[in-house]
């Protein structure tokens, strides 16, 4: 007798269907066969899969004879124990001790050996999937419910043993199901505790900042120990505009993929902050692994990634940000495929001038001669300069400044402005797959942001005197595009042109 359960596969953020197929032979000794290109978590389930069926009370798999589940197509690879639920379930329909029309239901679940029903990753992609698909029930662990439960158009029904799913298969007692949330109303809760008003001082750097997060635009922070570098970081999070419901389903695909979403949590509401310490390794910060999994750089799409001590990071490391930096997707190439993951960032780095960190302060003797000073700066490679839009130069407070209070600008205040200018942006480039300027092309430049004489001469002397790349000089016109958003002009002005110029100072 055989079988067949719906369930399915995530194969970097997409979900693919799979069938797995159960056939059971009565006659000669037991044998339990999984194939179907399974990796070493989904053979396992052989022992959770007969465990979870005896104990739930069923006839346990040894004493039916020969078992093969086939996991098609059987070309595609298979990962993590999710097909624990729908082979036990193929086994108990095979067997006949369990009879239901499988027809638009798919069925995910990893088994304990009491037969309770675990949760997994990667639900948000299934049931996208299984909506796109035409399933009209997903069968789930509970605690994965309200992840799912987002996506309108399909019932998802919420299990926590392998009991209760029987039962509620042969009709004796039905599950609920998990009832329907609006994801609009998700964001009103969470917020980042950090505000710019709690930053004395910086003014130019905080310019910079939102800049920055209207345009999306990539920044260094160079400056002497605790003049306030990282405390800028964490703010940036609270001057982006809030997310809206499609960033937020992108994110969130990102996160549950990862195994990153907390428990019980249904979207990702606030934008991501990450901040991994300069230790880190290239497939922490890429992503990777024999079955590719995001790293921190697409934790961070289309929020802030901030790399504190940046020359302290390895060079090799850092040189894996070109890709990125550039196309907002980095694609990891294993020999059994290549995976895409997207990761349109913003940059924040922060680093000392110097290995003393002195080298800028008026106030301090800097200890390093000049060969160090250079040394110390070129960790940082020539082309991942050129990537970044804006350096900024952040230094130390004096005693009086310190002392100032509520005359800063808070964080509400400056995100309104940089909201104002993405929705121009948002109306601009309505017909693109584009959301920043930022993520305009040399060709798109040209159209959104045509330059009268003026700023052309003054462009040439900035290119001329600065010695900029062709990257150089595009970035200096998109950067001039979001300050003149932020200004609410029509047009790009010198003014808007010179402002710009000056955050490329330090590139070259």
């Amino acid at each position: 007798m055989s079988s067949k359960i719906y369930s399915a596969a995530t194969i970097g953020l997409d979900g693919e269907i799979v069938e797995v197929e159960v056939d059971v032979l009565g006659a000669g000794l037991h044998n339990f066969n999984i194939v179907g290109l399974a990796d070493t978590s989904i053979k396992e389930s052989r022992d959770r899969v007969s465990s979870a069926i005896k104990n739930s009370g069923f006839k346990p798999p040894h004493q039916c004879g020969r078992i093969t589940v086939n996991l098609a197509p059987a070309d595609l690879p298979k990962a993590s124990p999710i097909y624990d639920l729908p082979v036990a379930i193929g086994i108990l329909l095979a067997t006949k001790q369990l009879q239901f029309d499988f027809n638009g239901k798919m069925v995910v679940g990893e088994l304990s050996l009491d037969g309770r029903v675990r949760s997994i990753q990667g639900i948000l992609p299934i049931a996208l999937l299984a909506k796109e698909k035409g399933f009209r029930e997903l069968y789930v662990p509970t605690e994965n419910a309200a992840e799912a439960s987002v996506v309108k158009g399909i019932n998802i029904v919420p299990v926590d043993t392998l009991y209760a799913l029987a039962d509620h298969f042969s009709g004796n007692k039905f599950i609920s199901y998990f009832p329907k949330i609006e994801a609009e109303d998700l964001f009103s809760c969470g917020e980042h505790i950090n505000d710019m008003a709690h930053i004395s001082g910086q003014q130019h750097a905080k310019r910079a900042l939102e800049i920055a997060a209207a345009g999306g635009h990539n920044v260094i922070l160079n400056g002497p120990p605790g003049s306030g570098k990282s405390l800028l970081a964490k703010a940036m999070p609270t001057i982006l505009p809030r997310l809206t419901l499609a960033e937020s389903l992108e994110i969130t695909k990102i996160f549950s993929v990862a195994g990153k979403l907390h428990k019980g949590q249904s979207l990702v509401t606030v934008r991501p902050y990450r901040n991994p310490h300069h230790s880190a390794s290239s497939v922490s910060l890429i992503g990777g692994g024999s079955y590719p999994r995001p790293g921190e750089i697409s934790l961070a799409h289309r929020g802030v990634l901030f790399l504190d001590e940046f020359a302290e990071f390895p060079k090799s490391v850092l040189e894996n940000l070109r890709q990125p930096l550039e196309d907002g997707m980095i694609t990891i190439s294993r020999a059994k495929g290549s995976l895409h993951f997207p990761a349109r960032f913003i940059l924040v780095a922060a680093m000392n001038p110097c290995f003393c960190g002195m080298a800028t302060d008026p106030e301090k003797i800097c200890t390093c001669t000049q060969a160090q000073i250079v040394r110390y700066q070129q960790k940082i490679s020539g082309p991942i300069m050129d990537r970044i839009d804006l350096h900024i130069e952040v230094p130390r407070l004096s005693f009086d400044k310190l002392q100032e209070s509520g005359s800063e600008e808070s964080s509400e205040e400056i995100r309104n402005r940089v909201e104002n200018a993405r929705n121009v942006q948002a109306k601009r480039f309505v017909d693109l797959p584009i959301i920043s300027n930022s993520e305009m092309s040399s060709d798109q430049i040209k159209t959104f942001c045509p330059l009268n004489d003026e700023c052309k001469n003054l462009l040439r002397n900035a290119v001329s005197a600065l010695k900029l790349s062709a990257r150089g000089y595009h970035r200096i016109i998109k950067i001039a595009r979001t300050i003149a958003d932020l200004a609410e002009s029509e047009n790009i002005t010198p003014m808007h042109i010179a402002e710009a110029v000056q955050y490329r100072f330090k590139t070259e």
